[in-house]
């Protein structure tokens, strides 16, 4: 919010209205916003939890403000990065150019967990393997962005980010029009019509499958079929007859068109991956090959997911664009490589190690914040495994003014925009900023404690 002494610009007039709150009225305000959420259902499970408590996911009512200019970077950044890494999916998956001119290692993409065999050849509806993608940026104390790691499986988080603006709406109402805040809500229609985009029927049927109740993220999985007005399915509504999908209905089987998915690739189909998995639902891969049904995201994405391959998206970008990135990668040692691995051991201390198929903020070693002990446990599983690991230097990540029980106080943020790749790729003029809520700590995600702030993007 503040550069040195000064304010920065998008913030001036919120400050001056933020002023005009006692520390006990925002206090008041903070606690009516956590009813808010619980009322209205925002919860999520905790695995690792054993309580079995649903939490919500804590809204800092204090927002972040982004100008159309510092947007302007992140929209057309993601734009080249996921037309890049759709390029990069369909090659590996077909003739692996880039593999083959070694700009990538071979190894490295065929030996990657989400690489799955079973999509080579695979030629997904209108071409495209990464419909919805919520990339993971965060900024330095210089004001530059990077890229930490993007999630184009089943990325999670929208549906707190649409409820978020409507909670804050109250909360300081009159402030969105005479600061020219874009709005979010068009998110759902977006999302629909980037999902009927899938199928050359006129009118094609749509439904969200989840895994159900239990799963963590069960509240966005109902809110968006609710918000799209289409059916929200588990496995068990659906059956697979003469490679066509078809949910169960009162009034008996409809054929179903557009999956948008939100169980992971090997829960799919049990005949073609996970044979042990209840979730999903036999013979759909076969029915998604024959054409006959679209999944969003296409199976097979999650290799782009691995945090090795990551490393070398910038030069996925220069290699099937020819262009440098717009926004670069956090610098990320792979642990796969020899010089690389030597200097993560030596320097442990000073670095994030992270596990490449891991999410959620788990598998992670913050070198600065961890004490000896820890350092030798992962100084032994990065040995043992060096394939499974990477790590990078300790950013010092941007703050934003945050509400706590002894008054306002910097915590740490990323920022997860969401983009959608239909006719075209779109990115909402908004964003999940995702909030540490512990003093000092560096990690954000939900499951690990953070809680999030709604993301104001202004007009010109």
């Amino acid at each position: 919010m503040f550069d040195d002494e000064s304010c920065r610009p998008p913030y001036q007039q919120f400050k001056q209205s933020l002023e005009q709150y006692s520390g006990k009225k925002l206090l008041q305000l903070q606690d009516s916003s956590d009813k808010a959420q619980m009322s209205m259902g925002m919860t999520f499970n905790v695995y690792h939890d054993n309580q079995g408590v649903e939490k919500i996911l804590h809204l800092d009512l204090i927002p972040r403000i982004i100008s159309a200019e510092e947007w302007s970077i992140i929209e057309e950044g993601l734009k080249q990065r996921i037309s890049a890494i759709n390029l990069f999916i369909n090659d590996i998956y077909h003739e692996q150019k880039i593999l083959k001119d070694g700009i990538v290692p071979k190894e490295l993409v065929l030996s990657s967990r989400d690489y799955l065999k079973p999509c080579i050849g695979l030629n997904p509806p209108k071409g495209i393997w990464c419909h919805i993608t919520g990339s993971d940026i965060v900024r330095d104390k210089s004001g530059k962005f990077y890229v930490l790691e993007d999630n184009l499986r089943c990325p999670s988080g929208v549906s707190y980010l649409l409820e978020n603006r409507e909670i804050i709406k109250q909360a300081f109402p009159g402030l969105f029009a005479g600061l020219g805040v874009r709005p979010v809500s068009d998110y759902s229609n977006m999302l629909l019509n980037m999902l009927q985009h899938l199928s050359d029927k006129p009118n094609p049927t749509l439904a969200v499958l989840t895994p159900g109740i239990y799963n963590s993220a069960y509240f966005e999985h109902s809110y968006l079929a609710q918000q799209m007005g289409v059916q929200l399915v588990t496995g068990q509504d659906l059956i697979v007859k003469n490679k066509n999908v078809y949910m169960q209905t009162t009034k008996g089987l409809q054929q179903v068109d557009v999956i948008y998915r939100r169980i992971d690739d090997t829960f799919l189909d049990p005949l073609t991956f996970n044979p042990d998995s209840m979730l999903g639902i036999p013979g759909i891969f076969e029915a998604y090959m024959a054409g006959n049904v679209a999944l969003a995201n296409a199976p097979g994405t999650g290799v782009a997911d691995d945090k090795a391959v990551y490393a070398y998206v910038p030069r996925i970008i220069k290699y099937y664009l020819d262009q440098d990135p717009i926004i670069e990668n956090v610098p990320t040692y792979l642990c796969s490589e020899k010089d690389d691995l030597n200097y993560v051991l030596e320097n442990i201390e000073d670095l994030v190690v992270k596990e490449t198929n891991a999410a959620g903020g788990y598998g992670m070693l913050i070198g600065p914040k961890a004490d000896p002990s820890e350092h030798t446990k992962f100084r032994k599983l990065v040995k043992d495994n060096p394939r499974n690991y990477i790590a990078q230097p300790t950013l010092s990540l941007s703050t934003v003014p945050t509400i706590t029980p002894k008054g306002i106080a910097p915590r740490h943020v990323d920022l997860r925009p969401y983009v959608l790749y239909g006719d075209s790729i779109k990115v909402l003029p908004g964003a999940l900023t995702r909030v540490a809520l512990v003093e000092g700590s560096l990690v954000v995600n939900s499951s690990q404690g953070g809680g999030s702030k709604d993301t104001w993007v202004l007009f010109d």
